[in-house]
């Protein structure tokens, strides 16, 4: 288990598609140990927003999307 993250939020993101940006986001946070308060913070989202779209009930709002782009692209850089 990762950061805090609950086993069945880990399970569910890895059941998840990847191809939902909320879920490659979620996969590359659990990796690198980002916490839910400090990306809601960072993407100016509610927590409750960060889980869905980890759990891939709810994608990003196209308003959003760049800066949760941007954001998987830092993460990606990341060792």
């Amino acid at each position: 288990m990762s950061y805090g993250y609950s086993q069945s939020l880990v399970e569910a993101n890895k059941r998840a598609s990847i191809k939902s940006l909320g879920v490659a986001l979620g996969r590359l946070c659990i990796k690198h140990e980002v916490s839910v308060s400090e990306l809601a913070k960072e993407l100016h989202v509610s927590r409750m927003t960060i889980y869905n779209w980890f759990w891939g009930l709810r994608t990003p709002t196209i308003h959003l999307q760049p800066r949760v782009i941007k954001y998987i692209e830092y993460l990606k850089k990341r060792k």
